[in-house]
């Protein structure tokens, strides 16, 4: 079903706002009206899921002076014990990657609170969003042998059902590897998945309806806007990813996409309040 308006979906969070991937970058995505917000889940060594984007921890994380003779800094080298102990705020007030502290829109008050900030696991980031009653998309970072491609998908699905969230209302799980998206429709068919892509697939109605996929997740450059009109008439929902410039979102919205994918859900939720 087309959402109208579109969904403001926080991309890692509000991660212009806050560091990425972090309980405090979800919690500004909640505080400026996001409806959900989607997060990237990797396996640590010993087995846990924790919540990073990157293959390596050295870009969001002081890994690298924490663990000097650790190079190079790899998620499935460390334990999830380990990651936890890393501080993976510090790196978002001394680069200010999108210029929010800068322009005055980062408190003094949370640039001091991001220092220490730890990195997530997926149970502390699932029972966030379950307290506040808010939503969240899980995608699957894809693994590196099979063993680990069935374990990230079991796993996330059991944590899933564990917490109670398995009913359809608060999590989906979206993946790259679509055979990922096929295993959860196994272990958990109530749980709605959507299919990542920044290439374009042949028929992709019905491509979504043998997946069992519930959206595409698509870069916003892969479908033309007529050719996603179109698609969206036979009944193709779509999530575009990642969007951050006004004109972009305002032309996305008259399309009628599902959701739109922002590290800006601030300004996405300005917008739409503006009718």
């Amino acid at each position: 079903m087309v959402t109208s308006p579109p969904l403001v979906i926080a991309h890692r969070g509000a991660r212009s706002l806050a560091p990425e991937n972090t309980l405090s970058a979800a919690r500004k995505a909640l505080d400026v009206g996001a409806d959900m917000w989607e997060l990237d889940v990797a396996v640590t060594r010993d087995g846990g899921l924790v919540v990073m984007h990157d293959d390596t921890l050295e870009r969001t994380c002081n890994a690298r002076e924490a663990f000097p003779h650790r190079e190079p800094w790899r998620v499935q080298d460390f334990t999830l014990a380990e990651i936890k102990t890393l501080d993976c705020g510090s790196w978002f007030v001394r680069e200010d990657p999108f210029r929010q502290i800068e322009a005055g829109n980062v408190s003094d008050a949370d640039r001091q609170a991001f220092r220490g900030e730890p990195a997530p696991s997926l149970r502390e980031a699932l029972e966030f969003t379950r307290q506040h009653g808010w939503r969240v998309n899980v995608e699957l970072k894809e693994q590196e042998s099979d063993a680990l491609d069935r374990y990230i998908v079991e796993q996330a699905v059991a944590l899933i059902q564990e917490l109670g969230m398995d009913d359809g209302q608060q999590v989906v799980v979206s993946s790259f590897n679509h055979d990922y998206l096929r295993a959860v429709r196994t272990l958990s068919p109530k749980v709605p998945t959507q299919a990542i892509t920044s290439k374009l697939i042949p028929d992709l109605s019905t491509y979504l309806n043998d997946l069992q996929a519930s959206a595409c997740n698509a870069k916003e450059t892969t479908w033309t806007y007529k050719s996603m009109s179109r698609l969206q008439s036979l009944g193709v929902a779509f999530n575009i990813w990642t969007v951050n410039d006004e004109l972009t979102m305002r032309a996305l919205i008259k399309t009628g996409v599902q959701g739109i994918i922002t590290d800006f859900p601030q300004q996405m939720v300005e917008i739409l309040s503006q009718g």
